[in-house]
């Protein structure tokens, strides 16, 4: 494995700052998907013991974006056509409701967050690196569902919010989405919440996944089956 930009961390709550680390790596697309991870070096660069990163191996093996494959080791997941698939439909049904619920509430103080959510992704856009696009993307959804106040809509959509984070990384880093369209996307929805147009906003949220999965997952297809040509 390529030596690695990781920060040695402290042994004050090492395993959770061994799996923070590890999984901002990958979201922010340092390592690469099928990219080997070595244990004991990554370990050491860490400055923690295996039995430590192990843990945080495990962890992010249930958030699905590492495997290990017996005999061989652990690695970073790769993003199959039908993940994309499954992750942007859920996440889609998800965010639908919480577009429709946060719009239908008209909460001042919710949609002032809302609000506030998109100003800093429109800041990042105009000035940041893709990594700072990346957070604020993924903040600014998060702030409609948490403005939701539905407690059981938002465990589930936390039981799997590392990977749709991991598909919003992959969708700006492979597909190469300019900020004009970055935001474009994401206004049209942001102002139907604003505007208490439930039926709109859950519509604009389902079609902004729905749009950029399929075209992810077209575009992951694509190369899996240029890959497998090129291999004959």
């Amino acid at each position: 494995m390529k030596p690695t930009q990781l920060r040695p961390i402290s042994k004050l709550s090492a395993e959770q700052q061994a799996t923070d680390s590890l999984r901002e790596s990958i979201l922010s697309g340092y390592l690469k998907p099928g990219e080997r991870i070595t244990e004991t070096a990554l370990a050491d660069q860490l400055g923690i013991a295996r039995g430590t990163l192990r843990t945080g191996l495990n962890r992010l093996a249930t958030e699905g974006i590492v495997v290990q494959t017996p005999y061989v080791g652990w690695e970073v997941a790769k993003l199959t056509p039908s993940d994309v698939w499954e992750i942007w439909t859920l996440r889609g049904s998800l965010e639908r409701l919480a577009a429709t619920l946060v719009a239908q509430k008209k909460d001042a103080e919710v949609l002032s967050k809302v609000k506030n959510a998109f100003d800093t992704l429109l800041n990042a856009c105009e000035k940041g690196s893709t990594k700072t696009i990346n957070q604020c993307d993924f903040a600014l959804h998060q702030a409609v569902i948490e403005g939701t106040g539905h407690q059981r809509l938002i465990r589930q959509y936390a039981l799997v919010q590392q990977q749709i984070r991991w598909v919003i990384s992959s969708t700006n880093v492979l597909m190469h989405p300019t900020t004009d369209t970055i935001l474009e996307q994401h206004k049209a929805f942001v102002q139907a919440i604003l505007d208490g147009n439930s039926e709109r906003a859950g519509e604009l949220a389902w079609l902004h996944n729905a749009y950029d999965g399929e075209r992810l997952a077209d575009l992951i297809e694509g190369a899996d089956r240029a890959h497998s040509t090129a291999s004959l």
